[in-house]
């Protein structure tokens, strides 16, 4: 995938929208899912830099065995590690085939703009809160983390409540989000639910079925 015209976009864009606008690339083709990180500008906005790894939009597109029900996704609040409020849009860099090669990202650090915003709208009309949903992993196990609380958020109850279906459906959701492709993540996921590897191995396959 020739990365040039990105690399020379995402410049320009920082360029323009200033130090608070961070601008990436992820290239998906290459053999280490964990380091997809080839351009970035103003990495600051994230504490992110070259050669960290994926979002967890990114993993769920190398996770993706059917790439054309993906869309852009624009204009959505994120948090950052520090507790920043991120104004994010994401647009997949697609092959001939229609797979996706890369993801080309804007995260616009907002978080002065609603302050502004807050003092002039406390003087006229109450405004609506603002809240992100999610928050920027700044690298694989910390995204490896947030997956694992999503999953125990999805089922609804703690891991020591948790039947084995249940369990199941967490191992599902993480299967599908990509868990599975950062390193050494069956470890992890196998010590935190409580089951050995094998176990999960099952679970994983009797995911499929469900």
């Amino acid at each position: 995938m020739n990365l040039d015209f990105y690399k020379r976009l995402a410049s320009a864009l920082a360029a323009q929208f200033g130090e608070n606008c961070e601008v990436l690339v992820h290239d998906l083709t290459g053999e280490d899912p964990e380091h997809t990180i080839v351009a970035i500008e103003n990495g600051h906005v994230s504490q992110r830099q070259m050669g960290d790894g994926p979002s967890k939009i990114a993993l769920e597109a190398m996770q993706e065995k059917h790439p054309e029900r993906l869309e852009d996704k624009c204009g959505y609040l994120m948090r950052t590690h520090d507790g920043r409020i991120v104004k994010c849009s994401t647009v997949y860099i697609r092959n001939a085939q229609g797979g996706i090669d890369g993801i080309f990202c804007v995260n616009f650090d907002i978080t002065g703009l609603l302050m502004a915003q807050q003092a002039v709208g406390s003087l006229l009309i109450p405004q609506e809160e603002h809240k992100a949903t999610d928050s920027i992993p700044q690298n694989v196990n910390e995204l490896l983390d947030q997956l694992i609380e999503q999953s125990v958020e999805k089922v609804g109850k703690p891991v020591a409540l948790m039947t084995k279906d249940d369990k199941v459906a967490a191992i599902q959701y993480l299967n599908n989000a990509g868990a599975f492709l950062v390193t050494k993540s069956g470890d992890k996921i196998s010590k935190y639910f409580g089951i050995s590897k094998y176990t999960l191995y099952s679970y994983i396959d009797a995911s499929k079925n469900l």
